[in-house]
């Protein structure tokens, strides 16, 4: 067995060895300190600190105004926003739009029908969201908010282009947030849990407009209320400190090496990877070839044979989390920022080797 081990996972994903060493350092000494950074105070001025530097990158990153936007760090992933962007924004009267490219889309408008009605503005359902579906050229009248889902990582499918909305656009970019250019300030409210490419799990990164928060449409639990919890500067209640800490180590990386940069190496890597793949005589790829992410790559073996034998390559080779999603099988190959060139090629290069086992 390989003594290499490369984590191609969807997430808890892989992070660069400069973070993780910092973490351990932060664990032992924070800053000098004197204090593990799991013993800091949340609401002390150490972890004012590092709110405020988050903060700062990641307007920077997005190239939007504090003066406009506010940045929340809260918890409960995905699945809290699925809940708290209808209880916050959708009328029992009203109605939302949502785009239907894979399961997190579809299970964000599920949660939305809880709170009002919500409008199927376009599924891939129905090809088993093997491409994104076409967006209409016009938009049911009166809606309250569209949203969609940037990156669909069961699927390996990923949005390249986005619309100009009528009405306020909300987005989940869980998976592929700072992973390349992108017009951030086409959207009104956009979020990203942090076990992908901004840090460990146990934090969700939110980016709303601040005019927003006059929209908002019902009372709530404190917790529950996008205004309370910038009322409260993300720490509301006890936040997650080692969680934060480790989403601004890996937005100074990402600011570091520049996201021109980024976006030039994971085209790169999808690239090499895809390239590989359809010249592979083992394998087939599942994600039609206009809506293919860049940071999920989605394959198959031709037979169960073939896939119970390259789960044991992998084994043997060091790769880690390649087995795709319970819901579609196969495999899954995650290219998230913290996942470097040579190491696709390592991937790349066990493929090609093991085709030649089967020939």
């Amino acid at each position: 067995m390989s003594a290499v081990k490369i984590n191609f996972g969807a997430g808890p994903a892989a992070l660069p060895v400069s973070v993780t060493e910092q973490l351990a350092l932060s664990i032992r000494n924070y800053d000098g300190s004197g204090l593990s950074v799991l013993e800091i105070p949340h609401r002390g001025k150490l972890f004012d600190a590092i709110l405020k530097e988050a903060n700062e990158r990641v307007l920077q990153l997005c190239n939007l105004d504090a003066a406009t936007y506010e940045v929340l760090w809260l918890q409960g992933g995905g699945r809290l926003q699925f809940a708290m962007i209808p209880m916050n924004f959708l009328p029992e009267a009203g109605a939302a739009g949502y785009v239907d490219s894979g399961f997190w889309s579809s299970d964000a408008m599920e949660n939305a029908t809880l709170w009002g009605n919500t409008i199927n503005l376009a599924s891939s359902k129905d090809c088993a969201y093997k491409k994104l579906p076409e967006i209409p050229e016009r938009f049911p009248e009166n809606l309250s908010y569209i949203h969609l889902t940037t990156n669909n990582t069961i699927y390996g499918t990923q949005w390249k282009q986005f619309f100009n909305s009528p009405v306020p656009l909300f987005a989940d970019m869980s998976s592929d947030i700072f992973s390349e250019r992108r017009d951030y300030g086409l959207f009104d409210l956009f979020y990203a849990v942090a076990q992908k490419n901004i840090g460990i799990a146990g934090v969700t990164l939110v980016v709303l407009k601040k005019s927003l928060l006059t929209k908002v449409v019902r009372p709530l639990n404190p917790y529950l209320s996008y205004r309370d919890h910038v009322a409260a500067h993300s720490v509301l209640n006890t936040a997650p400190v080692f969680a934060v800490y480790s989403a601004l180590l890996m937005l100074r990386y990402i600011s570091d090496r520049g996201i021109a940069a980024i976006e030039e190496e994971n085209l790169q890597k999808a690239g090499l990877l895809y390239d590989t793949l359809e010249k592979s005589v083992s394998f087939e790829l599942i994600a039609e070839k206009n809506s293919r992410s860049n940071m999920n790559v989605v394959f198959r073996g031709i037979d169960p044979e073939t896939e119970n034998n390259f789960k044991l390559f992998c084994d043997y080779k060091g790769i880690e989390g390649i087995e795709g999603h319970r819901r579609v099988g196969g495999f899954r190959a995650s290219l998230y920022n913290a996942i470097r060139l040579d190491q696709v090629q390592y991937l790349a290069n066990a493929i090609t080797e093991f085709d030649k086992t089967r020939t």
